[in-house]
C-alpha cells in the first residue's frame, strides 16, 4: 500500500492559462474553469490529491484587492482543511504583484505557488499544463515549506518579493533580476537552489477591501513634479516614485515631493532599473538619494516600485506611523 498523497489545493483566477481562441484567427478570451485546467494535466491525480476551485476568471489587468483577498481566503481555508500547499493560476500581467501582496499577508508554513501561462490553451505548444504541473509539484514539496509565496513558470521557481515579468510575450518571461530563481522543477521534483539567510518578515494585517490609495509615478528626463502635485490633489495618501538610477529625481520634482510630504503624504522612491535597488549614501547633490532622505523620503531598497506601492498600501491601511513605514522598508 502506497503512502497517502499530499493534498494540494488549486484555485483558478483566470488569465491566459484559462483562455482560448474562438476561431484560429480570433483573439484569446476567458473560457476555462479550474477543473478544465487540471484535466489538461494527465496523471496529476497520481502525484497529489488535488482539491480544485474556481475563484474568479478574469484577465489579470482586472485583478484588484477584492480578488486577491478572495484568493487569500481560499488559501487559508485550504490549509486549515489539510492542504500541504496551495496553487493559484493567474494571468501574467499582474502576477508578480498578486504574489507579493499575498506574501505580505501569508503567515502559514504551507507554500502558495502562483503560476500562469504565456500561451493560451488553444495555442500550439501551450505552456499552461506544464506550468501547472510544476507549480503543484512545488507546492507539495517539503522543501517549499516556510518559503512563503512562490512563483513558478517555465520550470523555474522565484520568491514573490524578487520576481518580475521581464518579457511581454516570451515563454521565459519571469526572472528575479540580481537574485535568480530560488529553485527549479526537474524530473518531477522541486529542487531548492539556495536557502534564504534571513527569516521572512512578520505577516502584515489584512488590508481593508478598498481601492489602493497609493499612486505610482515614473520619473523621466526633465520631470517638473506636476504629476506629484496632481497625485496629492487627487487625494492619494501615499506616493511611490520610480526614480532614476539609485533613487534620484530632478530638482523641480524633489521640491514637489517636499511639498506633499509637508502636507502629510508618505513618499517612497524606488529605482526604475531592474537590478541593484536604491542607495542611501552614494550621492549628495540636490535630487539625489541623500537629499531626498533629508526631505523625508523613504527609499525602497531592493523592492521594485510596483511592489513598494503594495507594501505602502497595506501599512497605510493598517495605520502604521511614518517611522514604522520607514523601518519596514529599511528592513528589506
Amino acid at each position: 500500500m502506497r503512502d497517502p498523497l499530499s493534498v494540494v489545493a488549486i484555485g483558478a483566477m483566470g488569465g491566459t492559462i484559462a483562455m482560448k481562441r474562438s476561431t484560429p484567427a480570433g483573439a484569446n478570451a476567458p473560457a476555462l474553469e479550474a477543473r478544465d485546467l487540471v484535466s489538461a494535466v494527465p496523471g496529476l491525480d497520481q502525484l497529489v490529491e488535488p482539491r480544485v476551485e474556481s475563484i474568479c476568471n478574469v484577465p489579470s489587468a482586472s485583478i484588484g484587492v477584492t480578488e486577491v483577498l478572495q484568493a487569500l481566503s481560499f488559501a487559508r481555508r485550504a490549509v486549515a482543511e489539510g492542504a500541504a500547499g496551495v496553487v493559484l493560476t493567474h494571468g501574467t500581467d499582474t502576477l508578480e504583484e498578486t504574489a507579493y501582496l499575498l506574501d505580505l499577508l501569508w503567515d502559514e508554513a504551507a507554500p502558495i505557488v502562483i503560476t500562469g501561462a504565456m500561451r493560451s490553451a488553444t495555442t500550439p505548444s501551450a505552456d499552461g499544463p506544464a506550468n501547472l504541473l510544476a507549480a503543484v509539484l512545488t507546492a507539495a514539496s517539503p522543501q517549499a515549506a516556510g518559503l512563503g509565496v512562490l512563483v513558478c513558470l517555465n520550470d523555474t521557481v522565484h520568491l514573490a518579493a524578487r520576481v518580475e515579468k521581464t518579457a511581454s510575450m516570451a515563454v521565459e518571461a519571469f526572472e528575479s533580476p540580481g537574485f535568480g530563481p530560488i529553485g527549479r522543477v526537474m524530473e518531477n521534483q522541486f529542487r531548492l537552489n539556495w536557502a534564504m539567510v534571513s527569516p521572512r518578515p512578520e505577516a502584515l494585517p489584512t488590508p481593508r477591501n478598498a481601492p489602493i490609495n497609493v499612486a505610482l509615478l515614473e520619473c523621466g528626463l526633465g520631470d517638473d513634479g506636476r504629476l506629484v502635485r496632481a497625485a496629492h490633489g487627487a487625494g492619494f495618501e501615499g506616493l511611490v516614485i520610480s526614480g532614476l538610477g539609485v533613487g534620484h529625481v530632478p530638482v523641480p520634482m524633489a521640491d514637489a515631493i517636499s511639498e506633499v510630504i509637508e502636507a502629510g503624504v508618505i513618499v517612497v522612491v524606488g529605482s526604475r532599473t531592474a537590478r541593484g535597488g536604491t542607495a542611501t549614501n552614494l550621492y549628495g547633490y540636490p535630487g539625489s538619494e541623500v537629499d531626498l532622505m533629508q526631505r523625508g523620503v523613504v527609499m525602497a531598497g531592493e523592492l521594485s516600485p510596483r511592489k513598494a506601492r503594495l507594501l505602502l498600501h497595506i501599512m497605510l491601511s493598517a495605520g502604521f506611523s511614518p517611522a514604522a513605514v520607514r523601518a519596514r522598508f529599511d528592513a528589506g
